[in-house]
């Protein structure tokens, strides 16, 4: 794996200031997901490193804006994000935030259509901040559609230069909603306790389960008809996911690999958890992320 400083040449960031903003958005990345940055630095192409370093930073401050206070925080948290943002993008010298600064440039140098950044942040602030469920399942592709695919892609589109075509647009669609599914199973019961339900309404009607149930954990027939309903959608989804492999770029296509390869492991989990899931929300574990690591790095 080259140094951080050899990726950041191989990217063509020379200037000094820049690459500490670069650095400072990669760190910001390592704190907070190690695994997704330990996919990057040991899979992707070095070229493309510190552009995804920046869009992973820009991502997730905008997601823990979106998440983290009370609704006035959240509200008010997002629109001085957005505004700070727009600053970065038009004139990024008047930027004080390094990571606003490094996604700047990384957006610029890779032609990223800004209308995904815009649009991002919109969704934050009308689909994310004050969100307790779902009720119907239009509504959670509406929530795809608003936040989580512009999510993906202040990122992902790094990758291509000018920004992606419809097509790969179509497959980072199939894959968010893949990544979506699996993680509001693998997060239901710290969802339930924060006091949002992201299994859509229709569906427990459906099998007779309540949201009362659900927050009780109850094991009985119909929470796991209703887990196992929402784990065989959730693996149909990550089946119609795979070919996003085949429109990633070819630096980044082991991450892709890698990152589908980590979702069908923990849905895998989650089904074994059964009702269980309702107790405690299901991680990667410890070992399985590193023997998954390790078999992408093997792979021509």
């Amino acid at each position: 794996m080259p140094s951080w400083r050899a990726t950041l040449t191989a990217a063509a960031v020379t200037e000094a200031p820049l690459r500490a903003d670069y650095t400072a958005a990669a760190r910001r990345v390592l704190r907070r997901e190690q695994a997704p940055y330990l996919a990057l630095r040991l899979l992707a192409a070095p070229p493309l490193v510190p552009y995804l370093a920046a869009g992973l930073a820009f991502m997730n401050l905008v997601d823990d804006t979106a998440e983290n206070g009370t609704a006035r925080e959240r509200a008010d948290g997002l629109k001085d994000l957005a505004e700070r943002t727009a600053e970065a993008l038009d004139t990024p010298a008047r930027s004080t935030d390094p990571v606003l600064r490094a996604y700047a440039h990384a957006v610029r140098t890779r032609g990223l259509p800004e209308h995904w950044v815009h649009g991002f942040l919109a969704g934050a602030a009308t689909a994310e901040a004050a969100f307790t469920g779902f009720g119907t399942e239009q509504d959670y592709q509406d929530y795809l559609d608003a936040y989580a695919l512009p999510g993906i892609l202040v990122f992902t589109g790094l990758q291509y230069a000018g920004g992606p075509d419809g097509e790969q647009t179509r497959a980072w669609r199939r894959f968010v909603d893949a990544a979506q599914r699996v993680d509001f199973l693998a997060d239901l019961a710290g969802d339930l306790a924060a006091g949002r339900l992201c299994i859509p309404r229709e569906r427990l009607v459906e099998h007779g389960v309540t949201p009362e149930d659900l927050r009780a954990a109850r094991d009985t027939a119909a929470v796991r008809a209703l887990l196992a309903d929402q784990c065989a959608r959730a693996r149909r989804a990550l089946d119609a996911s795979a070919d996003v492999v085949d429109h990633a770029d070819p630096g980044l296509r082991a991450v892709g690999r890698t990152m589908t390869d980590l979702m069908a492991h923990q849905l895998t989990a989650v089904e074994r958890a059964g009702a269980g899931a309702l107790r405690r929300d299901i991680g990667y574990g410890l070992l399985a992320p590193l023997r998954i690591l390790a078999r992408a790095r093997r792979r021509p």
